[in-house]
């Protein structure tokens, strides 16, 4: 977070993120957004006016049903977007840098074993920001 901070987004918060990443692929409705976390609508609109205030997401009409409003990336969403994601890379190549390419990825897949045993695995795949394309 210091470093996306520093990368010109001070206002972002770790919990943002959760829903951020539910619309990386493009616009849905709250609702879908909510199903998806697993949390009350309440809760998702109350960030979704967060990230909508401070110009990370913004609302549209939906095409097929003029009554549904979407929540999706704005322009500087997807400018924290791109730079998170350069972020993690610049972290993964510092710690293999440090540990060693090999020990980088046990680490990885032991923490993801962990998860995994925890119960944690199905809600970190639900909640996993696409790759890049």
């Amino acid at each position: 977070m210091r470093r996306l901070h520093a990368a010109g987004h001070a206002d972002l918060r770790t919990s943002h993120g959760y829903v951020v990443q539910h619309v990386v692929e493009g616009p849905r409705p709250v609702g879908e957004i909510a199903t998806r976390m697993g949390i009350t609508q309440q809760a998702v609109s109350k960030t979704v006016g967060e990230l909508v205030g401070i110009g990370y997401l913004e609302r549209t009409t939906d095409p097929a049903d003029a009554r549904v409003r979407l929540v999706g990336l704005s322009a500087r969403g997807r400018a924290a977007v791109t730079a998170t994601r350069r972020i993690r890379d610049e972290v993964q190549s510092e710690l293999a840098a440090v540990l060693g390419e090999e020990r980088t990825a046990a680490l990885h897949e032991t923490a993801l074993a962990a998860l995994e045993w925890a119960g944690g695995g199905d809600t970190m795949r639900t909640r996993q920001v696409p790759e890049s394309t």
